[in-house]
């Protein structure tokens, strides 16, 4: 959304003709005052620059010796189409942010700033409003800055009550704590999962394609695992920054798991020569996902490459640390109200090739 505007408050001829060609700039004006309010919510020391700036001004965090700046960006994919019919619009916010902070902290960074981007054919605020609380909250939950964004009302591009977002994080990391640490890796390393709480922004192209073969009436279970399927994306900074910094050297590597599932994001963290063994019984999964499997009549493997399937995060860890680091990191996670990880696999040695292996 963009958080500067000149348009008058009386409208000029100017104005009526951009108005006339679908563009509403007096709602323009109005974004401004939601999104300062919104950013002020998320503000750190570090923000140098006031909303409503051609660019945003951040200064790196004291005691950082040798900073590396990491970025990301993201989007939701189709699970707006759901977004839209149920009108929980404040979860896609919070899952805009979850995906690019959740990216960044997978390589050890802290998140530092956020900025947004919506396009539509209409600046609605029945959409409008509740996604940018959603993106405030986000930003709460992972410690960064709302910072600024863009919002383009694109008549005869997009159709009316259609819409798209993205998102941008930069972050940073001492340079020698950037992760994946590949050469540290080794058989035996313990891998942690810890518990998505629903799909979170992946595999709803085939969520909708099940939804819509199967008609649900509102009557049936599946309408009751709608509020499931939007759980926002869990932000895992917090208790997974506070526990590498007591373990630092014992983690080897961390991953989110996010499209392509278990299967296609574990295996990018690894070094060559291992793969990553898990034990499919070895995590408690929602009941939503055994509905899941049996909506779709999908195997194991199907899951494991679609969907989170119930793990949102993965450390790598020591074989000989990853009992304190479990317990240290179940703490942290339990302080934050979240459900606490357990032991899913460990690194084997695969010599030519690199992956994941179910059992």
């Amino acid at each position: 959304m963009s958080f500067q505007t000149s348009s008058p408050h009386e409208p000029s001829d100017a104005t009526r003709a951009y108005q006339a060609a679908g563009v509403n700039l007096q709602m323009a004006d109005a974004l401004v005052d939601w999104a300062k309010d919104a950013a002020q919510s998320t503000r750190r020391p570090e923000v140098l620059s006031s909303v409503g700036g051609f660019s945003a001004a951040f200064k790196i965090p004291k005691g950082y010796q040798n900073p590396v700046i990491l970025a990301a960006c993201d989007g939701v994919g189709t699970k707006l189409a759901l977004a839209e019919a149920t009108g929980n619009f404040s979860s896609i916010g919070i899952d805009l942010v979850a995906m690019s902070v959740n990216d960044l902290l997978a390589q050890g960074g802290e998140p530092l700033t956020f900025l947004d981007y919506a396009a539509s054919g209409k600046i609605e605020s029945h959409w409008l409003k509740p996604l940018l609380h959603g993106v405030a909250e986000g930003c709460c939950q992972a410690g960064c800055a709302l910072v600024g964004g863009e919002t383009a009302e694109m008549p005869g591009f997009y159709p009316v009550g259609r819409f798209d977002v993205a998102g941008f994080c930069v972050g940073v990391v001492e340079e020698d704590a950037l992760l994946p640490r590949r050469g540290a890796q080794q058989a035996g390393d313990v891998i942690l999962g810890i518990p998505s709480n629903g799909p979170h922004s992946n595999g709803f192209s085939l969520i909708r394609k099940l939804l819509v073969d199967h008609q649900p009436s509102p009557q049936e279970p599946e309408t009751a695992y709608m509020n499931w399927l939007m759980q926002p994306t869990q932000i895992y900074v917090a208790p997974v920054r506070q526990t590498l910094q007591a373990f630092s050297a014992s983690i080897h590597a961390m991953a989110h798991i996010t499209g392509g599932g278990l299967m296609g994001n574990i295996p990018r963290v690894l070094k060559a020569d291992l793969s990553a063994q898990l034990n499919t019984q070895s995590w408690c999964r929602d009941s939503g996902w055994t509905w899941l499997q049996a909506l779709g009549q999908l195997d194991n493997l199907t899951m494991a490459h679609t969907f989170n399937w119930g793990i949102g995060f993965v450390l790598i860890v020591a074989k000989e640390a990853s009992g304190k680091v479990l317990d240290t990191l179940n703490s942290h996670l339990s302080a934050h109200h979240m459900k606490v990880a357990s032991v899913i696999g460990h690194l084997i040695d695969t010599p030519g090739q690199s992956g994941v292996i179910l059992t």
